[in-house]
């Protein structure tokens, strides 16, 4: 068992591996302390030999962004390429489970998607069971991985046509608002700066690519992921307020 913040119990705990699969998170304790806790499990790992550093990135920190949750693993990654580990980077793009969190989840309740893009704007996104099917292959065989950096995602989709097809799959109809940055600056400013480099900048995994190299990984498309989630939330807080005002 290892501490993010004690380099000791990482390296002992480093020491009984071959392969160190190391993904942090800026959400606790902020991306300085994300900086610290990836540079903390790169020096346990070069002390302690291990033959395979797997870190989970973001898709597009391989340069800053001006998001600070990108860029702490930009800090991550350079410093990772510089140690002289065999490595293996890889970065998610948008997941699609963020549609059935609380990211969407209330706009979803009162039939309404609602994100800072245009609605014919597309985004990449990834389903979490596709991306941990590829870190399984990435861990299975790494001589096929070693110095590689690599963006992943299983389908892109704009916020219309998220929308229609969550409609479709819900039995509920869902309209597509887009929410003005500003607006959304006020309340999360760290997620206006990511939407706004979304629209401006975006994301660039080759899909194609990666669906004809590793087709036995089964990738999903959105419909796909969709059709097999639990929609039964959706205008749930539309049909209560109908109900109230049918009294």
């Amino acid at each position: 068992m290892g501490d993010f913040d004690d380099p000791a119990s990482l390296e002992a705990a480093a020491r009984r591996a071959d392969t160190l699969f190391a993904m942090a998170t800026p959400f606790e304790a902020g991306p300085e302390a994300e900086i610290r806790q990836g540079m903390n499990l790169v020096d346990a790992a070069r002390r302690a030999g291990v033959r395979h550093f797997v870190y989970s990135s973001v898709a597009g920190a391989d340069r800053l962004t001006g998001i600070p949750h990108f860029d702490s693993k930009h800090e991550v990654e350079h410093y990772l390429r510089r140690s002289n580990l065999p490595y293996t980077i890889v970065g998610p793009t948008f997941f699609m489970e963020n549609y059935t969190g609380p990211m969407f989840r209330e706009g979803l309740e009162h039939g309404v998607l609602a994100m800072g893009l245009p609605p014919t704007h597309g985004l990449q996104m990834v389903a979490v069971a596709d991306l941990a099917s590829f870190f399984g292959r990435v861990i299975a065989t790494p001589e096929d991985f070693f110095g590689e950096r690599i963006d992943v995602a299983s389908d892109e989709v704009t916020g219309q046509q998220a929308a229609d097809l969550l409609s479709y799959v819900s039995g509920q109809r869902i309209h597509y608002q887009q929410i003005p940055l500003a607006l959304m600056a006020e309340q999360n400013e760290e997620m206006a700066l990511m939407f706004e480099w979304l629209d401006r900048v975006g994301y660039h995994a080759d899909i194609l690519t990666l669906r004809h190299e590793y087709p036995e990984l089964r990738w999903h498309t959105f419909e796909e992921w969709a059709r097999n989630r639990d929609w039964s939330f959706v205008g749930s807080a539309s049909s209560v307020t109908s109900g109230l005002e049918a009294h």
